[in-house]
C-alpha cells in the first residue's frame, strides 16, 4: 500500500501540534506501510519527502489562494497513489482534489475546525471565508476522518452536522516518549538566564488568541514572588495580539523580576530541559482539540495547569497529573472568557497550590510520566490510522 501524506509543515519547519503529529505519525507508518510525504516550503532532504512552494506568481494574492496553489501541483503528483491523507486546511484541499483526480480514498485529520476559529478573520481576512470553504469541502467529501481527541470528534459532528458519526474516528496524539524524557541539564537555562534554583512556570505555544497567553501573563501578577515566568513565544498571529502581549510582558516585568521571553521556535534539547526543570507547565488555551504539549510536559515528568476546554481533560487528569481549571466562555464562538478576571484568578490559584507545594507538583509530574508512556505511543496512533487505510483500500 502507498499512501501519500499531505502537510503544509514538516520538519524543519515546524512550527505546532499539527507539524509534530505529521513528523510523528510519518515515522511510524513508515514501518508498516509505503508513504509518500507532499509538504510545503523548501526542498526537503528526507527520502520519499517532497516539498512543494507556494507559486511566485500569486505573490500578492491573499496566502490562502497560494497554498490553494500548491495544493494543485500536489494533487496531481498523487498520481498512483493508494490513499491520500491530509492534515489541517492547508492541505485539505489537495487530498480532496486527488480523491477527485485519481479515485482514491481520502482520509483527513482534523486537528482544529476553522468554524471554532473566528479570529483568524484578523489573519486571513477573506482568506478566512476561503479556508472555511475548503475544510468544509473536504471533510464532507472524505472517506474517513480522524478526530484527535473525544471533544474534538463533537465538535466535528456540531460543525458539520451532515457528517455520518461513523465516519469520524477517534485517534489520540501520541508522544515519543524516548525523545521526551526528563533531561537534568542545564545549559539552556543558563543560556536563556534562567535561574535552576528558583521555581519555574512555563508556557510553550504560538502568540494566538487560541492559546491563551494574554490571560496568563493576567493571572502572572498574582503569581508568587520567588517564581519565574518563563514564556517560550511562537510567531505571533497579527500585530494586533503581538502588540497585546508585548504590553502585558512590559508591565508585568515593571511590577516583578523573573519574567523571561524566548521568541521563536526551540530545540528539542533545550525544550526539554526547560520543561523538565519547571515546576509548572500552563496550558491556558482557549481552544485547544488535544495539545500534545500537554504530553510533552508529562513526558518529561512535569506537573500541568491547563484549562478544561477541547480535548486537553482527556490527557490531563485533574487532581492526578495536573490541575485543570474551568472557565466560562462567551457563546460568540471565539472562546475568549465571558470573565476574564476570573479566568485569571483560577489560573494563578492553580499555579500558587503547586509552586507551594513541591511534593504534589513532583508527584502530578511522575504521574504524567507514566500515563504518557502507557497508553499515547505513536506506534499505537500508527496501528490504529492503518487499520482505517485498510478498510477504506480493502
Amino acid at each position: 500500500m502507498r499512501v501519500d501524506l499531505l502537510t503544509r509543515e514538516y520538519p524543519p519547519e515546524v512550527y505546532g501540534g499539527a507539524g509534530v503529529h505529521a513528523a510523528e505519525l510519518t515515522r511510524a507508518l513508515r514501518r508498516l506501510a509505503k508513504v509518500n510525504v507532499r509538504c510545503l516550503g523548501a526542498p526537503r532532504s528526507e527520502p520519499d519527502t517532497l516539498a512543494y512552494p507556494l507559486p511566485g506568481d500569486l505573490d500578492d494574492a491573499n496566502p490562502a489562494l497560494r497554498f490553494l496553489g500548491a495544493d494543485l501541483r500536489i494533487a496531481a503528483d498523487c498520481a498512483g497513489a493508494d490513499l491520500v491523507h491530509s492534515h489541517t486546511w492547508y492541505a485539505n484541499a489537495a487530498g480532496h482534489l486527488a480523491r477527485l483526480l485519481h479515485g482514491i480514498p481520502h482520509v483527513m485529520t482534523l486537528h482544529s475546525l476553522e468554524p471554532m476559529r473566528p479570529w483568524k478573520a484578523e489573519q486571513l481576512g477573506g482568506g478566512y471565508a476561503l479556508s472555511s470553504w475548503l475544510e468544509r469541502s473536504a471533510a464532507l467529501a472524505a472517506d474517513a476522518l480522524i478526530a484527535v481527541s473525544g471533544a474534538m470528534r463533537e465538535d466535528v459532528l456540531a460543525a458539520y452536522p451532515e457528517l455520518e458519526p461513523d465516519r469520524v474516528h477517534v485517534i489520540h496524539n501520541g508522544i515519543d516518549t524516548e525523545v521526551y524524557q526528563p533531561d537534568a541539564r542545564t545549559d539552556a537555562l543558563v543560556r536563556f538566564g534562567i535561574d535552576p534554583q528558583r521555581p519555574i512556570v512555563l508556557f510553550v505555544g504560538r502568540v494566538t488568541r487560541q492559546k491563551g497567553l494574554s490571560q496568563l501573563l493576567r493571572a502572572a501578577f498574582e503569581l508568587r514572588p520567588e517564581a519565574q515566568l518563563v514564556l517560550c513565544c511562537g510567531q505571533p498571529d497579527t500585530p494586533e495580539i503581538a502588540a497585546e502581549v508585548a504590553d502585558l510582558v512590559t508591565e508585568l516585568s515593571s511590577r516583578r523580576a523573573g519574567v523571561v521571553r524566548i521568541d521563536g521556535m526551540l530545540d528539542g534539547r533545550s525544550l526539554r530541559q526547560l520543561l523538565t526543570h519547571a515546576r509548572v507547565f500552563v496550558c491556558p488555551s482557549l481552544y485547544e482539540p488535544m495539545g500534545i504539549v500537554n504530553l510533552e510536559a508529562m513526558a518529561c515528568g512535569t506537573a500541568v495547569v491547563a484549562t478544561a476546554v477541547g480535548g486537553i481533560p482527556e490527557v490531563v487528569e485533574d487532581g492526578r497529573t495536573g490541575l485543570l481549571v474551568d472557565y466560562l466562555a462567551k457563546s460568540d464562538g471565539t472562546g475568549e472568557p465571558a470573565e476574564p478576571e476570573q479566568l485569571a484568578r483560577g489560573l494563578a490559584t492553580a499555579i500558587n497550590r503547586l509552586l507551594d507545594d513541591a511534593e504534589l507538583a513532583e508527584a502530578f509530574g511522575a504521574a504524567g510520566r507514566r500515563r504518557a508512556v502507557e497508553q499515547f505511543s505513536w506506534t499505537g496512533v500508527a496501528e490504529r490510522t492503518l487499520r482505517i487505510y485498510e478498510k477504506l483500500t480493502a
